[in-house]
């Protein structure tokens, strides 16, 4: 039989976890994390990091695998994954890949462009300018240097813009001219489960999550990491919106109305990303037969 992994993927808050759990029990498999979140050993709460019976039920990795303070990228996450991979590919026939990250996905299935290492004094320059001027004036920089990528970055995402800059300084050469879109080929089969259900109930299930989550000590986490909230591991839903509250800026209830507003419009761009890839087969999440229905029918077609 071929190597197969299948990705469970879909908007936040939708069940990704439980379905993916009772698919490698069904398996007898493992599970890799596809969340860019939930590597981070800091943060459990805040990014649905599945919990200790869970995690006891059926192994994970890339799970609070990394520091909020260490540099962590796709392509990293690329490496990491495909290294996992080829080891359970020893003795497993199907591996189950968990998690709604759209890029960390991508890279996995497509790779990514080999980027130059990194100087760390080229780093730490950077790093240096945007603390001194700001990320404006960085944005004018990249748009002067490098106006394709200046188009496509988002630009609220500071870490991306010094990323394109460290590799010019490295380089002389604009960000964009790495980025050649080719995708590399895989030696295994990748089947693509999508988990989605009518909007009414996804915002309902995110409100209460979101509930869960302030239940569960969601402040004292973001509490504990507060220190550390110019890191990019912290640029995210949840905990940003208590720092604001811990600045004085928003009361605690404004600050969770945010998160659950917030995450709904992430859950709006993970769908729009997600629904442009023909591969995927959507599914509700409570289908577990005929998800095993199909990825049985994936596997038979791929046999030797």
């Amino acid at each position: 039989m071929s190597k197969n992994l299948v990705i469970v993927l879909g908007p936040t808050a939708i069940g990704k976890t439980a379905l993916s759990i009772a698919l490698a029990k069904h398996y007898d498999t493992e599970i890799i994390s596809a969340d860019s979140r939930q590597i981070y050993r800091q943060l459990q709460i805040g990014t649905a990091v599945p919990n200790s019976h869970e995690l006891n039920t059926v192994k994970h990795h890339m799970v609070q695998h990394r520091s909020i303070l260490e540099y962590y990228n796709a392509s990293n996450y690329e490496i990491e994954a495909l290294e996992i991979l080829n080891e359970l590919f020893k003795s497993k026939d199907i591996v189950f890949m968990c998690g709604g990250s759209m890029l960390y996905i991508d890279t996995l299935c497509y790779g990514i462009d080999d980027l130059p290492t990194i100087d760390p004094e080229v780093r730490k320059e950077v790093i240096s300018r945007y603390e001194k001027e700001g990320i404006d004036s960085l944005r004018h920089e990249l748009k002067r240097i490098d106006p394709e990528y200046y188009l496509t970055v988002d630009l609220k995402n500071y870490k991306r813009i010094l990323h394109a800059l460290e590799v010019y300084y490295m380089t002389g050469r604009k960000y964009s001219s790495f980025r050649s879109n080719t995708k590399k080929e895989r030696d295994f089969n990748i089947i693509k489960i999508g988990l989605n259900t009518n909007r009414e109930e996804l915002h309902k299930q995110i409100n209460k999550r979101v509930d869960k989550m302030i239940e569960d000590g969601l402040v004292d986490e973001a509490r504990s990491v507060y220190d550390y909230r110019e890191s990019n591991a912290l640029n995210t839903v949840g905990y940003k919106e208590i720092f604001e509250y811990f600045d004085g800026n928003i009361t605690i209830n404004e600050a969770i109305e945010l998160i659950k507003r917030n995450s709904r419009r992430y859950a709006r761009k993970q769908l729009s990303w997600f629904n442009r890839d023909s591969n995927i087969t959507w599914f509700a999440p409570t289908e577990l037969d005929k998800i095993i229905t199909h990825i049985d029918s994936k596997i038979t077609n791929t046999t030797d």
